[in-house]
């Protein structure tokens, strides 16, 4: 008779000649399904993730049936084993059926719940969704999650995901989708629907109705942040990221500007564009006229990302520019992004666009050139500076009058240029838009350093009269009414030395008739009088209404 240890190595040796055969008839036939889902595949959806996604048919077709053959060279095994395999066989039946149905949606269906212990743990102080929605540790912009404890961003929600380990280290439970603005409870993985967290919605994307939008203007309320500080809305400051008050000061005075505020606080009105350039200024124009902030000051970070990117680096982070250039390729740029054709008009064109006669005289040439171009913004010549200085050894900074300087588009007074010829210009003022920018030409380069111009320039606040300042106005048709007097509505200065100094603006509150100087965060009530003692730099005029 055989031992004990005889018999088990016996049966232990037929077991492995089993399992050897079936390892050999398996190889030779397509891979058995994944029993687990690939952890990348919930990146590529940009809705929302799950564990269990539905992978490509063709693979799935190729999966059935090396099952099939797994299946039929296992049924020697036992009845336990069969019937094992017979309901892995039904569990994939019933996925091919559901993704069949779905055609690539989940196939789990995420519990809703209106209860969850872990709202009070939510943290309003710490949330701020005006950085780039980026994974704070795998730097992936696809299904970015907020934790509401800590502020942080993280991705996914899967079981391999960041926000995932997260909610198990961190003992953080409570998550928002940054793009479809659903929350999540983690490690459990259902979604929360509570209308207490409405107001992280609102703040997370701002939303106006139009309604709203018309009485922007009429509101006199002051809005309160979570800290306890007032801020009005459409007033409130600006980070300054690196040396990006060029932006800040474009930013707040095109706030100012009507019918442009109006038509990108409506997502609507431009979702047929793709440039992230528009939607990152319309998302920041919405932030800014929110009334409903947990805090009271804004960071343009996104907007400036995409500057940097449709610039090509022109105008980036770290580096002072010019808000004339700025503000001139912003408006350029916004215009061919937002029309529909090649001759197609969009609101920029409708706020600030006007029409000048230019006449061309060359040296020795008789003949003059009569061309008509538009225009987005007019440069003011300033005189030069004094040279020498007075008694007290000061220099003396010379003052001029805005009615001196628009001289240059009456259509009389000639102009010398130099490039791309030596030519005598005479420009006229053909049509005015309802929005008019002007430029004081303060900075020259030359060979050796930057210089600036510091004469001061005498401008009226309110009703300056276009037809004293410019009388080859055309006048309007017969019929028609068209009102030439203009109110100052924005006024970019410069302060300190060429290379070092800073910009500031002057805004107006349409509602109480206002002035504010902003400059970054700093955001205070001043006088009239204290506008026009400034160096101005660049303005922005209002067409009166008719």
């Amino acid at each position: 008779m055989k031992s004990e240890r005889e018999v088990k190595n016996g049966d232990s040796q037929v077991e492995r000649e089993a399992k050897r055969k079936r390892v050999t008839e398996r190889s030779a036939s397509p891979p058995p399904p994944l029993g687990f889902s690939n952890p990348l595949l919930p990146l590529a959806n940009a809705d929302d993730d799950d564990d269990e996604v539905v992978e490509d048919e063709k693979r799935k077709s190729q999966a059935l049936g090396s099952g099939e053959q797994g299946n039929g060279a296992a049924k020697g095994e036992g009845n336990g084993n069969k019937e094992g395999q017979e309901k892995v066989d039904d569990d994939e039946d019933d996925e091919e059926d559901e993704a069949s149905k779905g055609r690539g949606k989940h196939l789990r269906n995420v519990e809703v719940r209106r209860d969850c212990p872990y709202l009070d743990t939510v943290n309003r102080q710490v949330l701020d969704f005006d950085f780039e929605r980026f994974c704070s540790v795998s730097l992936s912009n696809l299904n970015v999650y907020a934790c509401l404890v800590c502020g942080k961003y993280f991705q996914g929600r899967s079981q391999k995901s960041h926000a995932y380990t997260h909610s198990l280290e961190a003992g953080h439970h409570v998550y928002i989708n940054l793009l479809t603005e659903k929350v999540y409870c983690l490690p459990d993985s259902y979604e929360i629907n509570d209308p207490s967290l409405d107001d992280i919605r609102h703040v997370l994307n701002p939303r106006f109705s139009r309604a709203q939008v018309e009485e922007l203007d009429k509101n006199r309320q002051w809005s309160r942040a979570l800290d306890g500080s007032d801020y009005l809305p459409g007033m409130v400051g600006l980070n300054n990221i690196q040396k990006t008050e060029f932006v800040n000061v474009t930013i707040q005075s095109l706030m100012r500007v009507t019918p442009l505020r109006n038509f990108f606080l409506i997502p609507e009105n431009y979702q047929h564009c793709k440039s992230p350039l528009v939607h990152r200024f319309g998302e920041l124009t919405r932030k800014i006229w929110h009334a409903r902030n947990f805090k009271g000051q804004v960071s343009p970070h996104e907007f400036l990302q995409a500057v940097m990117k449709a610039s090509k680096k022109r105008f980036r982070i770290g580096q002072q520019s010019d808000p004339v250039e700025f503000i001139s390729w912003l408006l350029n740029t916004l215009h061919m992004d937002l029309r529909t054709s090649k001759d197609a008009s969009s609101i920029i064109h409708q706020c600030f666009q006007g029409e000048l006669e230019v006449v061309r005289e060359y040296q020795g040439n008789e003949n003059k050139e009569i061309s008509r171009m538009p225009f987005l913004m007019l440069g003011l010549d300033l005189p030069p500076p004094p040279l020498f200085k007075d008694v007290m050894e000061k220099n003396i900074i010379p003052q001029v009058a805005l009615f001196d300087l628009l001289k240059k588009f009456d259509g009389e007074t000639v102009t010398e240029v130099v490039r791309p010829r030596l030519a005598r210009m005479k420009y006229r003022v053909t049509k005015s838009p309802p929005y008019l920018m002007f430029h004081m030409v303060r900075f020259k380069k030359n060979n050796f350093f930057k210089e600036k111009n510091p004469t001061l320039v005498n401008f009226p606040v309110k009703d300056m009269e276009l037809r004293d300042y410019i009388p080859s106005l055309p006048t309007a048709p017969e019929g028609e009414k068209v009102c030439s007097k203009y109110n100052l509505i924005a006024n970019i200065v410069h302060d300190g030395k060429p290379e070092d100094g800073y910009f500031r603006v002057f805004v107006q509150r349409k509602s109480q008739e206002l002035w504010y100087e902003m400059q970054d965060l700093h955001v205070a009530e001043t006088l009239p009088q204290m506008v026009e003692l400034s160096e101005a730099y660049m303005q922005i005029y209002e067409q009166q209404a008719e």
